[in-house]
């Protein structure tokens, strides 16, 4: 069983950055695709950008396009989401998503982690 675990929310104002963490624990040897999401009230889970298991291709939502940076460390087995120039669209409660295929619609992850609150008000 796979455990990921988020942090790095907070609150920020427009413009503002913050980098979440995606930690993972309590697996086999072999490294999985990773997803990021987010799920705002009232709205839909949206892929906002995906990683391979290498960390050789990256995938990102046209609406972080830019602004948003994804990256791993497959020795410290976590994977980063460094989001720069934050609006308060980007408002949102994030989650991180494991599995053996990447892309950005839920159904390829297996595992989920708790989420974390990213909140972006002046």
């Amino acid at each position: 069983q796979l455990q990921l675990v988020e942090s790095g929310g907070g609150s920020v104002q427009p413009g503002g950055s913050l980098r979440l963490s995606c930690a993972a624990s309590g697996f086999s040897r072999d490294y999985y695709a990773i997803g990021w999401f987010r799920q705002a009230p009232g709205k839909e889970r949206e892929g906002v950008s995906c990683i391979t298991r290498s960390g050789g291709r990256t995938t990102y939502a046209d609406s972080v396009k830019g602004r948003f940076t994804i990256s791993r460390d497959n020795g410290k087995n976590t994977v980063y989401l460094q989001m720069n120039s934050l609006k308060p669209e980007d408002t949102a409660v994030y989650y991180c998503a494991a599995g053996g295929l990447v892309g950005l619609v839920p159904n390829v992850y297996t595992y989920w982690g708790q989420g974390t609150q990213v909140t972006v008000s002046s």
